[in-house]
């Protein structure tokens, strides 16, 4: 079971975990030992709130496929036990991710100090590079 928050949880027949063998550098170890984990979560037939379903499928992550599943390969460590606490916190993370909401960012306009301070520094530039001209 991945709890998710306080009210928020999946339960294991949600979540699929498959063991694969891993890419990369290894040599004889990585060729014979499934000790990657390939996990694969469907949003449309989760237990999950309609709300994290509808925020879930409009992100425009790539571990989204367009039928909805989230598709997570974890290979980081030796050890499957490990890959796989690793792929269930990259879900938790995903899903708490969506539900964040973003700041809305107002326009303002600088102050007068600051246009003060932003001229006043270009003129001590100007004068300085004014003095790297020829002498007459």
């Amino acid at each position: 079971m991945l709890e998710i928050s306080n009210t928020v949880t999946l339960a294991d027949w949600e979540i699929e975990l498959t063991g694969i063998r891993a890419t990369g550098n290894g040599g004889q170890r990585v060729n014979k030992v499934e000790t990657a984990i390939h996990l694969r979560f469907d949003i449309n037939r989760s237990s999950l709130p309609a709300i994290y379903k509808q925020r879930l499928l409009k992100l425009s992550d790539s571990r989204i496929s367009q039928d909805g599943i989230i598709i997570i390969k974890a290979q980081s460590f030796r050890t499957q036990s490990m890959n796989k606490d690793d792929a269930l916190q990259r879900l938790k993370a995903l899903i708490l991710s969506a539900m964040q909401v973003k700041k809305v960012r107002r326009a303002t306009t600088p102050t007068k100090a600051s246009k003060r301070r932003r001229l006043d520094a270009k003129k001590r530039v100007s004068a300085n590079k004014a003095l790297r001209g020829k002498v007459l």
